[in-house]
């Protein structure tokens, strides 16, 4: 049972999810003052809460995992290695974008992406959305899309021309693909492309607190779903929250749960996220939102950037790939390499 199964007033389960309480465990580990503070309500009905949590907790055996099913999910690093050296990639749309990611975006990760706005975030997000569905006998992982939307940015004729775009290049890069695969070719429409790309507004982060737990169900249902982009992960969080204490907490947990799932469900998690200015050694200089603290929430973190009239994406974290940069472009099919970039072209692979 999830927080939004409980039997208790639906405001009360609306206010829990705002308030950050994701997970029965969360829940039946907050004190009676500490819920009723965190939910405007008295003591005696925040101590009516938690003994229905706390009921259904047990009931669902989840009062934290035993010593056995913990020794039962370790792994040894060298299985660990042979795991990371198969898994399969998301291809940005650029060679060298790719080549300073490892080769793409990794499935089992979450990787953050940040930039001042036209940069290109939510089209390089709407670029994965469509490459992940590359069909597996042309080098892709044949997977489908859940896309987040909170800020109304994603543009249905625009994906429709980034898939037009991605058809086309293989096409060229497999002109015999007609006659080699013909299911293959089958998916080799625009129209199949959006048709796999699942797709969500959100308008409040009351609402992108409530999705993303409900991911967890709709994953458990849509199996071949490789990747979850929210657009961004900041906006609302942003708007609405005065609380920085509560915010951070809740956002802690909503980056746990992404984690988790990603692993779960052998797929990648993007984050586009927004910048802000932040006051250091005597002057203002632009950051990624949210803070610091969150910083620790993503495996990998893109920045893009503009250098001149140039695009380029940065580098700045990754537990096994050092810093680097590499130009890009956004063009009438996608993303793509630079004019001016050594890779002569893209290779959809």
């Amino acid at each position: 049972m999830e927080i939004a199964d409980l039997p208790i007033a639906t405001s009360h389960r609306a206010n829990l999810l705002a308030a950050g309480y994701s997970s029965l465990a969360a829940l039946s580990a907050a004190s009676p003052p500490r819920l009723a503070r965190d939910l405007s309500i008295e003591v005696h009905e925040a101590e009516e809460i938690l003994k229905v949590a706390v009921g259904a907790n047990k009931s669902k055996g989840a009062d934290g995992p035993s010593t056995s099913s913990v020794l039962k999910g370790a792994q040894n690093a060298w299985d660990m290695l042979s795991d990371e050296q198969s898994r399969r990639h998301i291809n940005t749309g650029s060679a060298d974008l790719n080549n300073i990611l490892g080769g793409g975006i990794h499935c089992k990760e979450v990787t953050e992406i940040g930039g001042v706005p036209g940069v290109g975030k939510t089209q390089l997000g709407i670029q994965l959305a469509i490459n992940v569905q590359i069909p597996v006998e042309y080098g892709g992982l044949g997977g489908k899309a859940v896309y987040i939307d909170t800020e109304g940015s994603f543009m249905v004729e625009r994906v429709y021309q980034i898939a037009e775009g991605c058809i086309s290049d293989i096409l060229e890069y497999f002109p015999h693909c007609h006659d080699k695969a013909p299911a293959g070719q089958e998916k080799l429409k625009p129209e199949s492309f959006l048709a796999d790309i699942y797709y969500f507004r959100i308008c409040s982060y009351t609402e992108q607190i409530a999705v993303i737990n409900y991911l967890e169900k709709f994953l458990g249902e849509h199996k071949d779903v490789r990747i979850v982009i929210i657009d961004s992960v900041t906006f609302h969080f942003r708007q609405d929250f005065d609380d920085m204490a509560l915010r951070t907490r809740v956002l802690s947990g909503l980056s746990l749960k992404l984690m988790k799932l990603s692993k779960a469900y052998n797929l990648a998690v993007v984050l586009l996220n927004q910048v802000t200015t932040k006051f250091t050694e005597g002057s203002f200089q632009l950051t990624l939102a949210l803070g610091d603290s969150w910083s620790h929430s993503c495996t990998n973190r893109l920045i893009l950037y503009w250098n001149g009239n140039e695009r380029y994406g940065y580098l700045d974290k990754s537990p096994s790939l050092p810093v680097a940069s590499a130009p890009y472009a956004v063009t009438i099919k996608g993303v793509r390499d630079a004019v001016n970039s050594n890779s002569k072209r893209v290779r959809v692979m």
